[in-house]
C-alpha cells in the first residue's frame, strides 16, 4: 500500500531512502543514524567485502544486492525500477552524506505540497574537516527528493567506458512535473582518507572524459536534463560545461577559478589543497580525453591493437637486447 501522509503509528516520515553502497563501513553508521526519521531505508550493495551489510542490517535497513553486468542501467536507476517502495517519495543519499534534523522537518512538510513532484537539496561539502564554502562548491544543488514514479537518472552515454564503477557518477534526475528547492542543507562528510578521494576521482575522470568527448563530438541530449543558460541551476551548469570543454589550459584555469576568482583561498589550507587536487583532476580528464580522441572514443586500448604500434614480438626483442 502506498502511503502519502505521515505514518502516525510509527512516528516516521513517509519517505523511502535509497543508499547505494560498496565497502562503506566507515561512513555508513553516521549516515544511517541521520536517517532515523525515515519510514523505510534500502541499502543497495555491490557485494561489499567489509562490514557494510552487517552495519546496515543493525540499523534496520533492508539490504539488496545489485550485480552489475556492464551497460545501462546502473545502480540508482536499477533500484528505482526494481525496489518495492512502500511510499511515493524517495530520498537518494550517498554513504558520505547526512540529513540534518532541520532538513527532515522541512522534508516532512514539503512532501505534503501537491504542487511539486521533486525537490533540489543543497549540499555542504566538508574536506579535511572543513566546510568548503568558497571556490564554487556552495551552493551545490542536487535533485535528491522526488516521487519515484516520476523520475529517472539521465543516460549520458558513458556506460561503454571501463573503470567508472557500477553507480551513476554525476548524472542528474529527469523529472516529470514541477521541482522546488529546500532551504536546509544536507552534509557531505567523507570519513575516509585522501587515498580514497584520489581513487574515486580516478574513476570519475574516466566518466568525465567521456562526457567531454560526447560534448565535443556533438552527441545528442535526448533523455538528459539538457543545457540551458536560462534554465535551473543544474541546466545552467551543463550549458557552461559545453563552453568549458573547448577552453585551453583547463587545469590552470580550474585552479585560478576555484582559488582566486571564487575565493577558495578563504577556506585556508584545506581550500588550497582542494584547489590543487581539482586542478590535477582536470589534468587527468584532459589526458583521458586525448586518449579517447586518439583511439576513436575508447580508453585502455590494447597495445597490439593500436595503429602504428610495435608488435608484441618486437617489444620482446627490444627487451632482450636491453638485457644483453
Amino acid at each position: 500500500m502506498t502511503v502519502t501522509t505521515k505514518d502516525t503509528t510509527k512516528g516516521k516520515i513517509p519517505v523511502s531512502v535509497l543508499i547505494p553502497a560498496k565497502n562503506e563501513e566507515s561512513n555508513l553508521p553516521a549516515c544511517l543514524e541521520s536517517l532515523a526519521p525515515a519510514a523505510e531505508i534500502f541499502v543497495v550493495d555491490s557485494q561489499s567485502e567489509d562490514r557494510s551489510i552487517e552495519i546496515a542490517q543493525n540499523y534496520g535497513a533492508e539490504v539488496v544486492q545489485f550485480y552489475f553486468k556492464g551497460g545501462w542501467p546502473k545502480k540508482k536507476n536499477w533500484s528505482l525500477d526494481n525496489l518495492s517502495f512502500n511510499y511515493d517519495w524517495v530520498l537518494i543519499v550517498d554513504c558520505d552524506e547526512r540529513i540534518t534534523p532541520e532538513l527532515w522537518e522541512e522534508i516532512a512538510t514539503a512532501i505534503e505540497n501537491p504542487q511539486y513532484n521533486g525537490y533540489y537539496l543543497n549540499r555542504k561539502v566538508f574536506f579535511l574537516g572543513k566546510w568548503i564554502r568558497y571556490g564554487g562548491k556552495y551552493p551545490d544543488w542536487n535533485l535528491r527528493l522526488f516521487k519515484h514514479k516520476s523520475g529517472r537518472y539521465e543516460n549520458l552515454n558513458t556506460e561503454d567506458i571501463p573503470n567508472t564503477g557500477d553507480n551513476e557518477v554525476h548524472e542528474h534526475v529527469v523529472l516529470q512535473g514541477e521541482v522546488g528547492y529546500l532551504n536546509n542543507d544536507m552534509l557531505h562528510i567523507d570519513f575516509r582518507d585522501i587515498y580514497h578521494w584520489l581513487a574515486r576521482h580516478n574513476r570519475y575522470s574516466n566518466w568525465e572524459a567521456r562526457v567531454y568527448y560526447n560534448l565535443i563530438t556533438g552527441q545528442g541530449e535526448q533523455g538528459t536534463i539538457g543545457a540551458d543558460l536560462f534554465g535551473d541551476a543544474v541546466q545552467r551548469k551543463r550549458f557552461l560545461k559545453k563552453i568549458w570543454v573547448r577552453l585551453p589550459f583547463k587545469p590552470l584555469l580550474r585552479f585560478i577559478l576555484f582559488y582566486f576568482i571564487r575565493l577558495g583561498f578563504l577556506d585556508g589550507t584545506p581550500g588550497y589543497i582542494y584547489a590543487r587536487l581539482l586542478s590535477q583532476y582536470e589534468y587527468q580528464i584532459g589526458v583521458k580525453l586525448y586518449e579517447l580522441r586518439q583511439f576513436g572514443g575508447q580508453l585502455n586500448v590494447p597495445q597490439n591493437n593500436t595503429p602504428n604500434s610495435p608488435s608484441q614480438k618486437s617489444i620482446e626483442e627490444q627487451a632482450q637486447l636491453a638485457n644483453r
